[in-house]
This record gives structure tokens, C-alpha cells and sequence, in this order.
């Protein structure tokens, strides 16, 4: 099924089905940046196969990277990525900027490789991308010893000047992956040590990575320490299926009546488990069981099925653990208890604004729903009629209304769907095929 920038959804009666998801967007970014820097050949399989993985990919082979992927032939095949690394602090200068796409994992965690390079890189994006704030990185960064600029309001494109970088003990007061995830690229090419206390967990996969690659991570609660100079291993990896694209059909499970998805190669970190938890407390049966351990991360099984379901309220605590899934978790209020998120303020600099479109569409389609200044709230009432709305191209939002669609009256046309490619390309007809009780993403 190619995806157009114009969908139209259907309501199903359930979902179910086996479903395996793309590799994971979040350790793919990772890996790739590792390899670039690391001593040797990396191959990564099961990389992600959406756009903004690529984007990465581009910009390390902009930065003198020699890099290879293998297309698969059909859906079955692993897509396999291998990557020659230039090892520590032996990229190239750039010949011209380096497109980011609307990747902000990329132009962010990017900023701390090229922080600790003697020569200048420019990033940028797309308009989505350019909008984005990148002040959160600039900061530690140029504590560090570079010196960042960019436009008005810290906003892209983003100019590096490499230098000496020297590490620093570094508290942000907002948590965030991708702020930590930049601050420790760079440490690991400065002089001395890097420590990075969270004020909240959030997703370890940097840290996992760096032990896979070699380095030696000191842990100890929220704190994270490593010491500069470690020499990075090429090796290979095998990325698991990606738990925040997995939670679209999750919670189209968790919504349903009668429905009963297993979803297979799926990466369970613990940073990433609390998505899990929270289905539960709506009153999913949510089962996952590890049948591995490979370069750190934990891969196995979920399978969801519907249940009892109940009022829902995501604290600012547990914001941090599943960012990246509150448009989707919002939808579980069109369907029977009340979804109420608050303190993530966060989602309005995200691809859009998430607050205020994720509740602009979901009222276009009859939802009861109010936007907050750092959340929302979905009322339980009448069931969904359908309806137009518009993802504005972010690809959580146009997954999250085709969720949503699944349980209207009538048919929802998605406008800017075809954002789904950021992460997800095959998505809506992996949903189709779970919606008529087939197997998705694994072909025969």
C-alpha cells in the first residue's frame, strides 16, 4: 500500500493478528552515530527503514563516513546497514550543510559528535525541523568549549565550531534523551570526565550503545558518568522492532472489544516499559515475555488484548517515559475512560504543536476534548462520527488519528498522512491487514 499525503480510515469492529514492527528509531539514530566514530566496520541490521534514520545516515557520509545499505527484496529481509568508522574524532569537514530532514534526534545528538571536530558544521531542516528550539544542547555544549549559534529563538539552521572539548557535571532541569544522549556524545571525545545527572529518567539506549561499542559507562541511579578518550569497537548489531510504533496497535488493541495482537522482535527496554503499565491501568491485558538480550537491549513478545476500560491520568513524572506515545494514549479517551496527561509542555515543540493539533483534530471528529497549557484531557462520551482532519505532517499524529478512526461511525479522511514515512512507512497497511485478522509487517 503506498501512502499518500491523503488516507482514508475506516472503522473495524477489532484488531488482531501478528504483527512485527520497524527496527527502533531511537537506537538506530545511536548506532549509526557510535559506528561513524568507532574503530572499524559496523553492520547494523534491522535498521529503521523511516526517513529520519536516513537522514543520519546522510549526514555521517557528508562527514566523510562510508556507508552501504543493503535494500531488501521483500519485507522478510533484514535491512542491513554497514558503516566504516572513522574512529574518535576523525571525521571530515563537511563539503557543504547537513540536511536533518526533520529529524531533531539527528540535528541534536549530531551537535555533540561534531562539538569535539576542529572544523565548522552547519545543520539544518525542513520547516517542521526549523522550528524547533535547539537551545537545550547549545548550552552544554558550549560549556564544553564550542561555540554553537543559530537563529532567533535557537532555532535551526544550527552552526557547530568544533574544539578541544573539555567534560563537565551537567543537571538540565527539564529531562530529556536527546540533550542527555548529545552531552554524552561529546564527553566521550573531551578531556577528562562527563557526568550528566537527570532531574528524570529517560530512555538509556546511549548508554546501553556505548557499552556495546565498548566504551565504560559509570551508572549510579540518575547519574551517568564516562571518562573522554575511549576508543569505540565497530561491531555487529541487530536492532530491535521499535516499542513506540508498536504502540499504535497496542492501544487499537487495548481499545477494541475483542481484540488480540501479539507483536513479535520487539525491543522491551525498561526506560521504554511504562507505556506498557499505562495500558494496563486503563485495564488492557498487556503480556511481554524477553526471549533475548542482544548489544544490551532486551527483545521479545507483547501480546494485548482489550479489557475493562477506565479512566486514565499520566502524571508529569511519568510524561518523560512515554513522550513519544501520548498522541496515541489521548485516543484510549475516545473509546471509554477519560485521558487526562499533564506537565508535557514538551509536545508543543515537537513536529507540531501535539497539544494543540493532537485536540484539534480529535474534536473534528467529535471527541470531547480540551487542550491545556501542558496537556489535555479526552472526555469518555458519544462515539467518534469521523470526519477530515489534517496531521500536519507529523507522523505520531497521523497514527494517532487513524487509531482514533478505527472507532468511529464513518470514515476519517487524514490529510498530510504521508508523514508517516518519518518512522513508519508501511503503517496504515499493516493496520489494515490487523484490522481484517492478518499478520502484519512479516511477509511470507
Amino acid at each position: 500500500m503506498q501512502v499518500t499525503d491523503r488516507v482514508i480510515v475506516s472503522p473495524a469492529r477489532t484488531v488482531s493478528g501478528v504483527l512485527r514492527v520497524p527496527g527502533d528509531k531511537s537506537i538506530s539514530h545511536r548506532y549509526a552515530l557510535l559506528a561513524a566514530i568507532a574503530d572499524g566496520q559496523t553492520t547494523i541490521a534491522n535498521y529503521a527503514p523511516g526517513a529520519d534514520c536516513a537522514s543520519t545516515l546522510a549526514c555521517i557520509a557528508g562527514l566523510g563516513t562510508i556507508v552501504s545499505r543493503t535494500s531488501p527484496s521483500h519485507d522478510a529481509d533484514p535491512r542491513l546497514v554497514t558503516i566504516e568508522g572513522r574512529g574518535l574524532r576523525g571525521l571530515a569537514a563537511p563539503p557543504g550543510p547537513l540536511d536533518c530532514g526533520n529529524s531533531g534526534s539527528t540535528m541534536r545528538m549530531l551537535a555533540g559528535v561534531v562539538a569535539a571536530h576542529p572544523f565548522v558544521s552547519t545543520m539544518f531542516g525542513d520547516a517542521s525541523l526549523s522550528r524547533r528550539p535547539m537551545r537545550r544542547i547549545m548550552g552544554p555544549l558550549a560549556q564544553m568549549g564550542a561555540t554553537l549559534t543559530a537563529l532567533p529563538g535557537d532555532r535551526p539552521p544550527l552552526t557547530v565550531h568544533g574544539a578541544a572539548l573539555t567534560g563537565i557535571r551537567f543537571a538540565p532541569d527539564t529531562p530529556s534523551a536527546q540533550v542527555k544522549s548529545a552531552v554524552l556524545l561529546a564527553g566521550l571525545q573531551a578531556e577528562g570526565e562527563t557526568t550528566v545527572i537527570e532531574p528524570a529518567s529517560t530512555r538509556d539506549h546511549t548508554e546501553r550503545a556505548l557499552t556495546a561499542f565498548g566504551a565504560t559507562v559509570g551508572l549510579s541511579g540518575r547519574t551517568i558518568s564516562l571518562s573522554g578518550g575511549q576508543r569505540l569497537t565497530g561491531r555487529p548489531l541487530v536492532v530491535p522492532g521499535d516499542i513506540s510504533s508498536a504502540a499504535f496497535m497496542a492501544v487499537a488493541a487495548a481499545a477494541l472489544p475483542g481484540s488480540d495482537v501479539s507483536i513479535v522482535h520487539v525491543g522491551l527496554n525498561p526506560s521504554r516499559s511504562a507505556l506498557l503499565d499505562v495500558l494496563r491501568r486503563f485495564g488492557a491485558d498487556v503480556e511481554a515475555t524477553v526471549d533475548d538480550v542482544l548489544n544490551g537491549e532486551p527483545i521479545g513478545r507483547l501480546r494485548i488484548r482489550h479489557g475493562v476500560m477506565r479512566d486514565l491520568v499520566i502524571t508529569p513524572d511519568e510524561v518523560p517515559e512515554v513522550i513519544d506515545e501520548l498522541p496515541v494514549l489521548a485516543t484510549l479517551g475516545t473509546y471509554g475512560g477519560s485521558v487526562t496527561v499533564s506537565g508535557a509542555g514538551e509536545l508543543r515543540v515537537k513536529e507540531s504543536d501535539r497539544i494543540a493539533e493532537l485536540v484539534a483534530g480529535l474534536r473534528a471528529m467529535g471527541a470531547d476534548a480540551e487542550e491545556r497549557p501542558d496537556g489535555f484531557q479526552i472526555r469518555a462520551g458519544a462515539r467518534l462520527r469521523g470526519g477530515t482532519v489534517h496531521a500536519r505532517h507529523d507522523h505520531r499524529l497521523a497514527m494517532a488519528f487513524a487509531v482514533a478512526a478505527l472507532g468511529a461511525s464513518g470514515g476519517t479522511v487524514i490529510e498530510g498522512a504521508d508523514a508517516v514515512a518519518v518512522s513508519y512507512p508501511g503503517f496504515f497497511a499493516d493496520l489494515d491487514r490487523l484490522a481484517q485478522g492478518r499478520d502484519a509487517g512479516i511477509r511470507a
